[in-house]
């Protein structure tokens, strides 16, 4: 923070030039921090992975979700990192071994 800036601001600007103003984390937020996730596969993984509780994870790669879940290959029982920014979405999945799609996996856990 800056004598200039009272308070931080923060925002997040898309590829299409989409802007959401305002996004910042309040004090109990303020040890967050974002992981980049640059694997193709391991998406899985690393949302259930208690070594990233809490953090924001932005996915490098074009594409997510959409060789879905396997049941098998969570590394805990919830959803670990409190935030999720990637490029495309898939809400399907084609894995013939995937128990479920990732945003159905997702909403389990979440909701």
């Amino acid at each position: 923070m800056s004598k200039y800036s009272p308070r931080p601001k923060a925002f997040i600007l898309l590829e299409d030039g989409t802007v959401f103003w305002k996004i910042r984390w309040n004090r109990r937020h303020s040890n967050r921090r974002g992981v980049f996730q640059h694997g193709m596969t391991g998406y899985q993984e690393i949302f259930t992975d208690p070594s990233y509780y809490g953090q924001l994870m932005v996915a490098t790669n074009a594409h997510i979700g959409n060789y879905g879940v396997n049941d098998e290959e969570v590394e805990s029982n919830q959803i670990q990192i409190s935030g999720l920014i990637c490029k495309n979405f898939n809400f399907e999945h084609s894995r013939p071994a995937a128990d479920e799609s990732l945003f159905d996996f997702l909403k389990s856990k979440i909701w």
